[in-house]
Order: structure tokens, then sequence, then C-alpha cells
């Protein structure tokens, strides 16, 4: 029993009764899984040429972010100067980025391509411009992350080009996982899991959300984490209501739900997990609204097929959460959001699992399931786990909490 009485500890298993310090010093650093090689990244071009090929498309345009890392190895988040790949449906790919970063860029890609810089006071648009013509491309496929100024400076100095949507072409490619990719979000939610037991375990009244988050963010870097936590969520009592919480630190108390949504990047893979329980007693409605989550997400889950519209995986949540007289739609009480998103390297990407979303679901597919149900100003529960679509169904990365009472098992 830790000092202070069981009072301290609560009655939900494995809540309470360990510390900071005892946690933090059992998390191992587990040897991540291999990044993502070159062979592989080259074989994403030669599927995008083929995605190219089916929209009419000469060219590719991707801007800095998680897509430029997808296809290049380059880790380079956007900012107001221009760096990007152009890539052909045959021949080298081409880069463009400011000639004083040229270094950096050369550092961390991983293919054989064209660089061209520009500088400050150089408009980048003009050197795609001209790689283009060089090309004698007359349809480009434009990544829809990239702002409006690229699309509107490129016009400007190729007034005939047509432009048409990158997405299904960056989303064709993105959406479906390999085995390395896979390998590395398994990693990645395996390490966060263990660290959402070890914040359970630690909490204590008077604790505030401000320590749990400053933990999760050190036990993300002791165990390995690109950088520690990419987010972290911890919401007491009332706060639970509100689906990313309220402004403020709040303090703990006996009786409070917890809500705790973290997690972390493994070689620029995500994971993104969340426990709901309570720390001490939970009330009758505390479970009926958390048996009826737990349904709500097992139906999900159960509902998944390969060739299955992804709209299908939300409206078996919500056929749940109706049947219980939550809801509809998202009327509260109820679910006031998607059961789901797209992950892999971006927390939330293409596809995603809500009404009007009819991209059929493909072996590789990544996907949060989390209908959440909100009592609006009282509380809200979410269970948040990830799954895969494999041959036949889908395929926990994570199992999920088993009870209110013995969250973690």
């Amino acid at each position: 029993m830790a000092a202070g009485g069981l009072g301290d500890i609560g009655v939900t298993k494995g809540v309470g009764g360990s510390s900071v310090e005892v946690e933090l010093a059992g998390v191992i650093a587990a040897p991540a899984p291999p990044a993502i090689g070159r062979a592989e990244i080259e074989a994403r071009l030669e599927r995008a040429r083929i995605l190219m090929g089916e929209a009419g498309a000469d060219a590719l345009l991707v801007g800095a972010g998680a897509s430029l890392r997808y296809f290049t190895g380059v880790a380079w988040g956007a900012t107001e100067r221009l760096v990007a790949m152009l890539l052909p449906k045959t021949g080298r790919p081409t880069l463009v980025c400011p000639a004083f970063e040229l270094g950096s860029l050369e550092a961390s890609l991983a293919i054989d391509a064209n660089i061209r810089l520009w500088q400050e006071d150089e408009n980048p648009a003009a050197l795609v411009g001209q790689a283009l013509a060089m090309l004698g491309a007359d349809t480009l496929a434009f990544d829809p992350a990239l702002p409006f100024s690229v699309f509107n400076n490129l016009k400007a100095v190729s007034p005939s080009l047509e432009v048409i949507d990158g997405a299904p072409i960056i989303d064709g490619c993105r959406s479906v996982k390999s085995a390395a990719e896979l390998a590395l979000m398994r990693h990645a939610k395996a390490l966060t899991l263990d660290i959402h037991a070890r914040a359970a375990r630690l909490l204590r009244p008077g604790i505030t959300t401000g320590e749990v988050r400053r933990f999760i963010d050190a036990a993300h870097r002791a165990g390995g984490a690109d950088g520690g936590s990419t987010f972290c969520a911890v919401q007491f009592g009332r706060a639970t209501a509100y689906p990313h919480g309220l402004p403020g630190e709040q303090a703990l108390a006996q009786g409070d739900l917890v809500l705790i949504d973290t997690g972390c990047q493994m070689r620029g893979y995500h994971s993104d997990i969340t426990r709901t329980y309570v720390f001490g007693e939970p009330s009758a409605e505390h479970r009926r609204i958390w048996d009826i989550e737990h349904q709500a997400q097992a139906a999900a889950f159960d509902a998944v097929r390969p060739g299955a519209p992804c709209e299908t995986i939300d409206l078996a949540a919500r056929a749940v959460l109706e049947r219980h007289g939550l809801g509809p739609g998202y009327a509260l009480p109820g679910l006031p959001h998607r059961t789901g998103h797209g992950i892999g390297l971006q927390i939330h990407e293409a596809p995603y699992l809500v009404r009007g979303d009819k991209t059929p679901l493909r072996a590789g597919m990544c996907f949060s399931n989390e209908p959440m149900i909100v009592i609006e100003g009282q509380f809200g529960i979410r269970l948040e786990d990830h799954f895969h679509v494999g041959e036949a169904a889908g395929v926990w990365f994570t199992e999920p909490s088993p009870s209110i009472d013995a969250p973690f098992g």
C-alpha cells in the first residue's frame, strides 16, 4: 500500500499507488524496427507514376511535409519557402529548394534526384514552370497540402498549364501501408499503451493535468520516441465532456473520470491512443456509458472488411449508440465527431471513418477507432485504439481496454 492509505489509490485496478520516479525508471527503450529503406521509397515513386497515368497527369508536385518525406525520405516541415518534389511520368524527380538549404536537403535525401535551387529574391514557381516546360508537361497533379500561393504563382508563369488534384495519387500511395510501416506503427503504439498504464498508476489526489502531461512526455522520450510526445491531452472530471478538453489546469479528485489521449512518433510514424477510467469508484452512469462505448468500438471493428466503404464503420458504431437512446447522428448525448481517421506519417490522414467517405477499405489501411460518447456538461468517455485492415478483417495494433474496473487488464 502506498503512503497515504487506500483512499489515495482508488478502487480501479491499476490506477494509483505508484510514483513518477518508479514509473519513469521502468520505461524500456526497445530497439525500433528499421527505417523505411531506399528500395521501398523508390517503389512508392513507381506506384505514384502508375496512378499519375490513370489520372492523366504528366507530373506530380509534392510539397514539404509528410508526403515529401514519404516519397523522398526528406523530413521537412512546410514554411513560406518552397521545398517540393516534381515527379515526372518517366525520368528522375526534381527537388526545388532554397539555395542556402542545399546541404540540409542532401543530408536526408534518399533518392536520386535533380536539384534546382532558388535564391531569396527569386520566384521558385518559375523553376517549377521551367522544369515542366522541359518535360513537355501539360497536366500537373498538385499536392492539395501546398498553399494556394504556390498554385497562384505557378499559374502566373505557366498560364496554359492544366492543374488537377493530386490527392488521389498521393493518398492512393500513402493510405496502404507496407509491412515495414506497420511494424513502425505497432512499435510506437505499444510504447504509448505501456505509458498509458504507467500514467494511470502514478495518479493521486491533487495531481495536476500538467504533471501527468510532463510525465508522459518524459516517458515517451525515455522509450525512444522521436522527440517525446507528439501531443498529450489529459482531462479530469467535467473536462472530459469536451472532446479536446478545456483550457487551464485541473487537479484530480476522488471519483473523477480521467481521459488521457496521447501519442508519439517512431521514425515518423504515429501512435494515438485514448483511455478513460475512474480514479476511485465508478458511478452507475459511468459504468453504463463506458459499456456502451466499449460495445460501439467493438461493433466498428467487427464491421471492417476489405472492400467495405469507410463510412460503414462509422455507421456500425452509431447504430449501437442509437439502440441505447444516444444520438442520432451528431446529437448529444452521443458521438459528436467521426468514428476514426487514417494514420501513418500524419496523425490524421485520409481516408476517414465518417459518413460520406465511400473509399473502399483495402488491406494495409490503418485507422483509429474512437466513437466517443459525450454527456453534455457532465462527462465524456473515449476509448481509442487503432487497427489495420487485414486480408479478411480488421487487425488490432493494441487490444482495447477490457473494462472500466480494470482498464489495463
